[in-house]
């Protein structure tokens, strides 16, 4: 692995920035350099967020991703419309089919498509929708282990909320059989 660099984004509520947290430790877990760097809309719910992430082998020497996105995973249109000028050529771009009624624009990028939203309605909570993106890029990836992800959920939501691990591993298994199907 060289760096990938990450651009999560969606509306608030959504867990673009959990999603960030979490592949950010899973990387540190992994002994890996890391940078999470997070971004909000002026508004107090429901207004845009998203989180550039950086999980490299070598350091990281600024956190800022321009138009260098390895890949952007948009949970919402107006993310789509925002973050897919960022990719390079050959970026990935994983769509949230359930909110994003749009094709992408270019042509030069490998994309992407699952209803996030609907499959965590079959996992049974809608709000692991993040957790079956997060899945699909591990899938698309392999960046860490879902392992990884796992004892990181642990370490950023603490113990009081490990019971709600099986199903956001579901959820994580649910978006990385969704996407490979879809290959």
């Amino acid at each position: 692995m060289a760096t990938e660099r990450i651009i999560m984004a969606g509306f608030g509520g959504q867990g673009v920035m959990s999603m960030g947290q979490l592949l950010t430790y899973a990387g540190m877990i992994e002994n890996k350099q890391v940078s999470w760097l997070p971004a909000y809309g002026p508004e107090m719910r429901g207004g845009t967020a998203n989180c550039s992430v950086i999980v490299s082998d070598s350091l990281v020497g600024s956190p800022i991703i321009t138009q260098d996105a390895t890949c952007a995973i948009v949970m919402n249109l107006p993310s789509m419309l925002k973050f897919e000028q960022n990719l390079v050529p050959g970026g990935k771009l994983i769509i949230n089919t359930s909110l994003v009624d749009r094709e992408p624009s270019r042509d030069d990028i490998e994309v992407y498509k699952l209803p996030a939203n609907a499959i965590a309605d079959q996992v049974g909570n809608p709000r692991v929708a993040n957790m079956v993106m997060l899945g699909a890029y591990l899938a698309l990836t392999g960046l860490v282990s879902t392992d990884s992800v796992v004892e990181a959920f642990k370490k950023v939501y603490g113990a009081g909320k490990e019971h709600f691990i099986p199903m956001n591993q579901q959820a994580l298994a649910e978006g990385a059989k969704a996407v490979l199907e879809v290959q």
